[in-house]
């Protein structure tokens, strides 16, 4: 059976455990945060440079030649930015259940152990 001592050494494990994971999830948060915004900062002056382009554009043709290279540049700044917020998001998960990856066969160990002298 476990002792008191068991028990306390385990709460206050798992406590540290959730303490970090809560720690490394609101930096992740915070960092992807950042990122949004200043993706966020860089598009909207993106789209003020290509208006000012198309209102100086002299000819129809250049104003399209300024839209198809715009709309060509956004979409594979999309691209690029929605794989970094997705390689962002897996890299916090990954960090936030990272200190209960040890403390898991841990945990099952002493589980395993208690049923076996449970029923012997």
């Amino acid at each position: 059976m476990f002792s008191f001592d068991d028990a306390s050494k385990q709460g206050k494990d798992a406590m540290e455990n959730m303490l970090k994971s809560y720690s490394d999830l609101a930096k992740g948060f915070q960092a992807m945060a950042t990122e949004a915004t200043e993706y966020s900062k860089k598009s909207y002056e993106d789209n003020a440079s290509v208006l000012e382009q198309l209102f100086s554009a002299k000819s129809v043709e250049k104003a399209l030649e300024i839209q198809s290279e715009y709309a060509k540049t956004s979409y594979e700044g999309f691209v690029s930015q929605a794989t970094k917020m997705g390689e962002m998001y897996t890299d916090v998960t990954q960090s936030a259940i990272k200190p209960y990856e040890a403390a898991m066969p841990k945990a099952v160990a002493a589980f395993v152990t208690d049923a076996e002298k449970t029923n012997a």
